[in-house]
Formats: C-alpha cells, structure tokens, sequence
C-alpha cells in the first residue's frame, strides 16, 4: 500500500519555459495525449477567480493577471500572458476541453501581505512570474539558481541560454511526456547541484502551496492531473518528491495576510522583454509571436509540420521585415527576400543549428536587405522583433471606479491606447480638443503620464499642445492606486491636488501645483492651493523658494485667457512673491558655494522669465537686481548673470558692462572668481562677443595673460562655458580672434592677389541677373 502523501493518481509535470513558443507547442501536444482531469496552472489560487472571463473572445493577448492589496494597492504583482506563454495556451486548452482549472502558488493572501519588521528580505524567486521594478543585481549564489536554464545551456556547450532552449526545445517538431520528463530531470540535477531550492524559505512556500493543491487534486479522485510550471519547479512537484504533508503544513502556517483583489489588465509586448526589467521575460516577444501564429495557422489548415519547424517561418518573417524597411523608405525588392533566405539557410548549416533562428535572420538582413548596414535594422526592432502588441479585456472584467470612467472618456474623446507612441497635436480653441488637454494633465496629477507634453511647433500663440501618448501597463496598479481618491478622473485630481496643498511646505512646488490645477482647470483644488500658497508666502524665508514659485505662477497669470480662467486670486499672490522676493534678493546671495550659486542663478533665470510674462518688471525687483549685480562680493556665477539680465533689459549699458567685465578679469582678482563670473554673463548666446569688439578683447586678453597652473584650473570652466554655443557661433568667433591677432587679413589679402577676374565675370553676371542689378559690361571689373 503506498504511503498516503504517495498519491497514485497519475501526476505528469509539464515544466516549462514562461513565455516560450516551443513549450507552448510541447505543451498542447501533452494535454492532447494525457486528456487530464484538471489542469493546474503556476499562479496565485485567487486567479481562480477570474476564470470566468478567460475564454472570453475581447480578452485577447498580451494580457496580466493583476492581483494587487485592497489596502495598499502599490503593493501588487502582474502574472503576463502572451498568446505564445505555455500557461495561456494550456488555460484555453482546458476551457475548451470543458477541463477544470486551478491555479497553485503561494497565495496573494500572504505574498502581498506587509511583512512583519523582523522578518528578513526574501530571496529572488528563481523563475519570477511578476514584473517587479528593476533592482540591484544578486549575490552570485542566487544569481546561479535564479537560471536553471543558463547551466544547462553551459553544461551543453552554449553560451547563450537563448540559443540553447531555441535550438533544444523550441524548434523541436513534436513534443511527448518524455520530453517533459528529461527536461524534470535536468532540472532535478541543477537543483541538486546548487542547492538554492532547499535553502531559500521563499521558494520552499511556494512549493509547499503548489503541493497543496495537488494534493487536494488526488483527495478528490483524480485520476490525471497536468501541472504546467516552470522547468525550475518541475522535480519538487512530482509525486515521487513529495515530502509528507506535515511538513509543508509547518511551511505554510502563522503567514501573515492582507486582504486582496484580482483582475486582468491590458498588457504590451515590450513588457515581455527582459529589457523592461521582467525577470521572466524574453529577448524577443515579437519573434517568438511570429513563430508561434506561423505553426499555429499550418496546425489549424491541416499542414504537416516538418522536422525542420524554422522552414515555415523564415519566408514569412523576411517578407515582413522587406515590407518595414520599405514603409521607412528603403529599398527592400522582392529578389533580395529570396536571396536572404538562402543565406539564413546556409549561416545556419555552417553555425550547425538544427534550425534557422532570429539570429541567422538577422544577420542575413543586415548582409542582403540592408546592404551590410545594421542602421536599418534598427528602425524595425522594436516594431517586429520586440513588438507593438496591446492586450485588450472585455467590458465584463472588474475594474475600480476610476478606471471605468477613465476607458468611458477614452471612448468619449478618441482617445485609444496604444503600446506604440504616437503624437498628437490639440488645438484648445476646439472643445473636444480641449477636452483631450484635460483628460491627459489630469492623469499626470493622479501620477498617469500617459502623455508627455512636447514641442508644439513654431506658434506665437498658447492654445496649441503636442503630446506624445504611450501606454504602460503598469497605469492599471496607478488607477487602482488613484482611485483611493475618488470615483472619477477630475474628482480624484481635484481631492489628490487639496490633499497635496494641505501637507506642502515648499512653496516652489505649491507654485507648480497652481499651474497644473490651472491646465487641469480643477477650480476648487486651485482655490485650495492658493489658499496654501498664500499661509506659505507669508511665512517663507527662503529667497529660493520664493524665486521658484515666481514662474509657475507667472505662466498661470498670463495664460489664463485662453483657458477661460480666473486668475485674479492668483496674480494677488504673485505680487505678494515678487516683492518678497525682491527684498530678500541681497542677502539670500550672500556666501554662496559653487553648488548654491548654480541654483541661484538658475532661480534668478526663471524668476525673470516670469515677471517679462506678466508685464513691465517692478521696480523694487529692478532694484534688487542692481543691488546684487554692484556688488563684488556676490558669487561671479550669480552676478554674471544678474548683469547680463540688466544689460538685456536696457537698464545697463555695454560701457558700464565693459567695465564691469574688464574689473572682474583683472590681474589682480582671482581666476577662477572671474571664469563664473563670465560664465554667468555669458549664459544663452555668444552674441555679445560676436557685435562687441571690446568685449571679446577683454576676454581674450584675460586669457592670454592667466598664468600656466591657473590655466590648467581654468581651462574646464571656459570648456564648460563656451560648449554650450552651437558649433557655427563657436565658429565665427575663432575666426573673430584669428583676424584680430592678423591671421585673417593676411590670408585675405593673399587669397585677393590670386583671383582672375576675367574668368569671374560670368558668374557675377549669373549673380546680378538673378538678384536684378546691372551686370558689369564686358571690359568692366567686376
């Protein structure tokens, strides 16, 4: 009689590759031979819930299940599925068979709970099912186990894993339990060698919740039972593994919870790759789809499919690639296809792979269709080997508020999401347009940027955006975070914005509130913001802070025309921000560091910025201003530019500026006082030195008579300055300096004694017939 944790149900554990097309193939080919009672699949038994909508025809993939804490929905996980993952494939395959199915893992319950303060960080899981955010490389030891599939593909000779699993499992033609079987027993010895498995506390519970419910599988009387899970999990999940169920009881007690909900959620083919930080993710998702629907059509029309699988993709594909490269303009002729696939064939032979893979397709592309240039290549990466897939859920599928009236103005407004960036220009003098405007800066309070604000064009006017519009998966998890606020996107905005006013204490960030509650159009949260930033001006010391909010403020002040606002509590507090700020001016220069100095200029810059947009500057700040650039005691980087300000507004003139600049540059003060100083002035274009001869004799001949070892300090800072000139001013002005050192009139002079004019006569008549003069007549010097 077999022991009773021994069960005799036929248990086959198909260990898998997350996201791999063969295994999606081996996978379907399994349950077609077994016909199993129930199908187990790796993920949280509170995905249990949402099987329902799985066979809905509107939940098409990529898509995630998303299980994330009721009280703290930060606190969440995304299990993705791509309609090549061999979970999803074995999901649909039961549904259609009319097969239960269960879901076995360490519930969300505890795995999403706070875990206590004592309690040690856990391990990485060696095949992660979520997308967690990127996060410092392992330890070795855990990095070793986290890649079962790397030591085998070292073990066979590879040392790309990649490779190894295409050339391995995923181009293999037919599949069968033994095949699942050695891959168990591989893995069985990768664990056994580096022992990882049976000392990390983490992976040794979600073993122990997945034995649970294989257990309650056989109590039930099942007579076979599929387990698809990655490979690394395979050997502790068999039944000849089992260890008694008391044990895995005291793995499983005493955790701690939290209360959770589940839902699915649109996903995108790039977040399938390794390259956006998913540890169970694939170096082309894009392929890997291609190569999937490629064997699933020939299966669904009947076709065989031959030992060599890569022979019904490689046509395909290239034929894809040609019509990209000449969607982006190039050349890509049909005969060029042909001749690529001849030598993917033959790259493959010599590299001695059983198949064509992506990299035999590349580089024959790069060598054929792209003419040896792997720039054209690089326009069509992200569209077809990375992928532009965006998941779609059914109406059905449980959403928080917020979400729900977010998709009702997606509908309303034109709006549809899209993995792939595109721009849009909106025009704020159309409603709907304007409308658009809303929606997007809202979302940006609520911590969505769906849309990043852009260049809107050449335009004088205010009532033309540009956005770019990308969506990310990961907004769902901020739209259930955001709804903690409210029910609706403005209602949310509105109660996010008043909570942030009542809890600021910088006013700079109370000033940039006001113009986002401003382009939001959000009237009671701005009334409340104002509210703040009037308490925090009465009470602000700090000249930074009040510089800072000068700007934000400016723009809400100026702009309010065209968005139909009241802005007249606004301009109150921007009054009040000048003149304080004004009268702190001076001495909140006073003894500054390099690094207080650069943000003091900064705040100068922007202050001034706003005040031109508002009108005529007052005079207590033009006095202030005076104040600072008269004074040598002030940091040369904060005084430079303050007297720049004052030239460019007319208050100084380039005489006094002359010698300013020439006292600065003396002999007798400090070098590297004089470079900041400089620095300051010379902020924003070189135009000055270009039109002021004297100018840039001051500069010139402060350079040149600056000791050696000066020199050597000085030389960064000058770089500094001068490289963020364009190249053609940086240009006139060393030909500035070569002709007043002599150089240019000579070369001039000596170029003029070398010019036939009888030969240049045709081309000044050419000239003056098309500007419309009279051309010398013949004999005449032109």
């Amino acid at each position: 009689m077999p022991p009773p944790d021994r069960p005799a149900t036929r248990v086959e554990v198909l260990g898998v590759r997350h996201h791999g097309p063969g295994s999606a193939r081996s996978v379907a080919a399994a349950l077609a031979e077994l016909q199993p009672d129930v199908v187990v699949i790796e993920g949280p038994p509170e995905l249990d819930g949402l099987l329902d909508l799985a066979g809905h025809p509107d939940l098409v993939p990529p898509v995630a299940a998303l299980a994330y804490a009721v009280d703290a929905p930060r606190r969440a996980a995304f299990y993705p599925l791509a309609e090549f993952s061999p979970e999803w494939v074995a999901l649909r395959w039961a549904l259609a068979h009319g097969v239960e199915v269960r879901f076995a893992d360490l519930p969300a319950v505890h795995a999403l709970a706070e875990p206590p303060d004592t309690a040690p960080d856990p391990a990485p899981d060696p095949a992660p099912d979520t997308a967690p955010d990127p996060a410092p490389a392992p330890a070795p030891e855990v990095a070793a186990a986290s890649d079962p599939i790397g030591r085998l593909a070292e073990a066979a000779g590879y040392d790309d894993a990649e490779r190894w699993w295409e050339d391995a499992v995923e181009h293999r033609a037919s599949s069968t339990l033994e095949r699942f079987a050695a891959i168990r027993e591989a893995m069985a010895a990768v664990r056994e060698s580096d022992g990882w498995a049976d000392r990390d506390e983490e992976n040794q519970r979600r073993e122990a919740a997945m034995r649970r419910v294989l257990r309650a599988c056989v109590k039930e009387g099942r007579e076979r039972v599929a387990v698809v899970c990655g490979a690394y999990h395979a050997p502790a999940l068999h039944p000849d593994a089992f260890p008694p169920a008391a044990h895995d009881n005291r793995l499983l007690a005493r955790l701690p919870k939290t209360k959770v909900a589940v839902t699915w959620a649109p996903w995108t083919a790039d977040r399938l790759a390794f390259a956006s930080g998913y540890g169970a993710g694939v170096t082309s998702p894009g392929w890997y789809q291609h190569l999937f629907v490629t064997w699933q059509r020939a299966a669904m029309a009947g076709e065989p499919i031959p030992a060599d699988p890569g022979d019904l993709v490689v046509a395909g594909w290239l034929t894809r690639v040609a019509r990209a490269l000449r969607e982006e303009g190039l050349a890509a002729a049909p005969a060029t296809v042909v001749e690529a696939a001849r030598l993917a064939e033959a790259l493959a032979t010599v590299r001695g792979r059983p198949s064509v893979g992506l990299s035999e397709l590349n580089d024959a592309t790069e060598a054929v269709l792209c003419e040896g240039s792997s720039l054209p290549l690089q326009l069509v990466h992200r569209r077809l080997i990375v992928g532009e897939q965006l998941g779609r859920v059914p109406e059905e599928t449980p959403m928080v508020p917020l979400a729900r009236d977010l998709e009702r103005q997606q509908r309303a407004l034109r709006l549809k999401p899209s993995a792939s960036a595109t721009t849009v220009v909106l025009d704020l003098r159309k409603e709907s347009q304007r409308e658009r405007s809303l929606l997007l800066h809202r979302l940006r309070l609520l911590g969505i940027p769906w849309g990043e604000e852009g260049d809107a064009g050449r335009t004088t006017g205010t009532f033309k955006e540009a956005w770019t519009l990308q969506w990310d998966p990961e907004f769902a998890v901020a739209l259930v975070e955001a709804g903690l606020h409210g029910t609706t996107v403005v209602g949310a905005a509105g109660a996010l914005v008043a909570e942030r006013a009542r809890t600021a204490t910088d006013l700079a960030a109370l000033g940039a509130l006001v113009e986002q509650c401003f382009v939001a159009e959000l009237p009671e949260a701005l009334d409340a913001v104002t509210e703040a930033l009037s308490r925090q001006t009465a009470q602000q010391h700090d000249v930074l802070g009040l510089l800072e909010a000068i700007e934000p403020l400016a723009r809400t002040r100026r702009y309010g025309d065209v968005r139909q606002a009241d802005t007249s509590a606004v301009a109150a507090v921007l009054d009040t921000v000048i003149v304080r700020a004004a009268v702190d001016l001076r001495p909140g220069c006073a003894s500054l560091d390099d690094d207080a100095a650069d943000r003091m200029r900064r705040a100068i810059d922007g202050a001034q910025r706003g005040i031109s947009l508002v009108g005529e500057e007052p005079a207590v700040w033009r006095e202030a201003l005076v104040a600072v650039a008269a004074d040598d005691a002030v940091h040369g980087a904060v005084s430079g530019r303050v007297n720049r300000i004052l030239l460019d507004l007319g208050v100084l003139d380039a005489e006094e500026i002359a010698r300013r600049l020439s006292r600065r540059l003396s002999v007798g003060a400090a070098a590297l006082a004089g470079a900041a100083w400089l620095d300051g002035f010379l902020d924003g274009d070189v135009i000055l030195l270009l039109h002021d001869h004297d100018l840039l004799r001051l500069v010139d001949d402060w350079v040149s008579t600056v000791d050696d070892t000066t020199f050597e300090d000085l030389l960064p800072l000058l770089r500094r300055t001068f490289s963020r000139f364009p190249p053609p001013e940086r240009r006139q002005l060393g030909t500035r300096l070569r002709r007043r050192d002599g150089v240019g009139p000579a070369q001039r002079s000596s170029a003029g004694a070398e010019l036939d004019l009888e030969r240049a006569l045709p081309a000044v008549r050419r000239v003056a017939a098309l500007l419309g003069v009279a051309a010398p007549s013949p004999g005449e010097t032109p």
